[in-house]
């Protein structure tokens, strides 16, 4: 058995009966079947997907301890479990802490200890600072990762006193650093300070405006599989399929969330995903709450289909295409399983691309995806 016991000194449990209202969950149901921390944290051995929960947004200004996991594992809990081989746990909420920095170093605490013992760690939140805490559970095992964001903001207001308007400075560039590259997925142009994205680009991330993503949504699949943290921001929602998002009336779609998640769980090293910015109190109905509870199953379908993928080494499981571009000759893969596509590198490595890419290559052009990898190498 997996030794997790001393993580319930940072874990209120969770009251599977209060979230039912009393009603119990009939059969099929993902509330019938989960893992849950009720009274002692559950034997996570064979668990695939671990939930936690943490309410902390004093980062946003806010001193209220927020409902918000509760209120979308109570959606959650009600959609029905297609997926059994996919084992889903749930381990509680992270205590509120004395401090902010508490708070922090609890999570930290609770998601490395999880990630170490290969575990997916699916985090409710909380303001979207929380992110912080998700990427040092990395810092603290000295893992480094590539980290994605789906935001219509970009969180480096460093003249903000507000942590969750600023942390991605200190994400991005604190000292030692274990990002290996950032992504930033559906910003609004017109709610993003030009300087920012001049910042991001010398840095050598990758940054994709909103258009772009309704556009070529499948674009984004090859840029979630390469990434182990994904940390999302319901602000990213337009109004209409998340009530409780004042920002912006546009943004992501319903299904468009939806199938970013897909795409997400899909993704053999994506070990963490953070949905933030949830705030229940602005709530129509359980409207955005209900769209969480979706993005997370849709996360799991992901999931069950990326475990049926073939490993990159079972060559007979993948169609083979050799090209070259610019006098440079590379080898690209696709999936007869799911269709997805890999492009060789020149040290022989291979990492996640789109059809886009093997088209440009054979028209002997250079993949701008190939020539990123290749600054950043």
């Amino acid at each position: 058995m997996s030794d997790v016991s001393s993580l319930s000194d940072f874990l209120d449990p969770v009251d599977r009966v209060r979230l039912s209202h009393d009603e119990g969950y009939s059969d099929g149901l993902i509330g019938r079947t989960i893992l849950a921390n009720e009274d002692e944290i559950p034997d996570l051995d064979n668990a695939d997907i671990v939930l936690v929960g943490c309410g902390e947004q004093r980062g946003d200004a806010n001193s209220a301890y927020s409902l918000a996991p509760d209120v979308i594992r109570s959606q959650f809990y009600n959609l029905h479990y297609w997926h059994k081989d996919i084992r889903i746990a749930d381990i509680g909420n992270i205590k509120c802490g004395a401090t902010l920095h508490d708070s922090y170093a609890a999570l930290r605490t609770v998601v490395s200890d999880l990630i170490s013992i290969d575990k997916t760690v699916i985090i409710l939140g909380g303001s979207h600072d929380l992110t912080l805490a998700q990427y040092d559970a990395y810092k603290s095992i000295r893992k480094i990762i590539e980290a994605t964001t789906i935001d219509a903001l970009i969180d480096l207001k460093t003249d903000s006193p507000l942590k969750s308007k600023n942390f991605l400075m200190e994400m991005l560039t604190g000292e030692p650093n274990f990002i290996r590259h950032y992504n930033h997925i559906a910003f609004q142009s017109y709610l993003v300070h030009p300087g920012m994205l001049e910042t991001l680009d010398k840095l050598r991330f990758d940054c994709y405006r909103l258009g772009t993503v309704k556009e070529h949504i499948d674009e984004m699949e090859p840029v979630l599989r390469n990434s182990q943290l994904l940390s999302f921001d319901i602000s990213a929602l337009q109004n209409s399929a998340a009530p409780s998002n004042f920002l912006s009336p546009n943004g992501l779609n319903g299904e468009e969330a939806c199938s970013l998640m897909r795409f997400a769980g899909m993704s053999p090293d994506m070990s963490s995903l953070g949905i933030y910015g949830y705030s229940v109190e602005n709530d129509t109905q359980q409207l955005t709450a209900k769209q969480i509870a979706q993005m997370l199953w849709y996360f799991i379908d992901g999931r069950w289909q990326g475990k049926h993928e073939a490993l990159l080494a079972e060559r007979e499981s993948f169609f083979e295409f050799n090209t070259a571009f610019a006098e440079i000759d590379t080898i690209f893969l696709q999936s007869k399983k799911t269709g997805r596509w890999w492009m060789q590198l020149p040290d022989k490595s291979y990492i996640a691309c789109s059809y886009q890419d093997y088209i440009q290559a054979s028209s002997n052009e250079i993949p701008e995806r190939w020539l990123r990898a290749q600054e950043r190498s």
